[in-house]
């Protein structure tokens, strides 16, 4: 049976401030192979949930090493999909106007071929809540509190995290 519990913002934002300049040696750096965005941003809500979903390498959201790890661990538009439809273990969102989004929550920037390539998580916003109010953290171009608005992206699509669950 799945229980639900809250989403701990403090501490995903707490993480994302932490590390936004280095690296934690329990995961590997993908910035030589890709990026490390998404992988930073997935520790971060790991951070503000601590369950991994183990459903496999398609379907879950997991890391246990840089062998060993979910597509939507790492993976832009994986992880985009794994928020918006995990019904299982693990933290889930639903899509959000970026008004709407709060600190903790993910935002994932479109460029103008319409591909999403860059994952970042906000870390405190202000009102009121614009591209310019916005303040993030992000890997791959290292940010801690940088501005939405000074990144060049043709859209930014928001995913409010809504909470976890864990199996009982």
């Amino acid at each position: 049976m799945l229980k639900e519990i809250p989403y701990d913002r403090y501490s995903a934002v707490e993480y994302a401030l932490k590390w936004a300049y280095s690296r934690n040696p329990r995961f590997f750096d993908f910035e030589g192979i890709g990026g490390d965005c998404t992988n930073f941003v997935s520790q971060c809500l790991f951070a503000g949930c601590g369950i991994m979903n183990y459903s496999g390498f398609e379907n879950g959201w997991y890391y246990i090493n840089a062998n060993d790890r979910s597509a939507s661990w790492t993976g832009v538009q994986y992880l985009r999909r794994f928020l918006l439809t995990n019904e299982g273990v693990a933290v889930y969102g639903e899509e959000a106007p970026l008004a709407e989004l709060k600190p903790g929550d993910v935002i994932q920037l479109k460029n103008s071929s319409g591909i999403l390539y860059h994952s970042v998580i906000i870390s405190y916003v202000k009102n009121p809540v614009t591209p310019q109010n916005i303040f993030i953290c992000a890997h791959s171009n290292d940010a801690r509190d940088r501005r939405l608005s000074s990144y060049n992206y043709t859209e930014a699509k928001g995913i409010h995290i809504l909470g976890a669950r864990y199996e009982e």
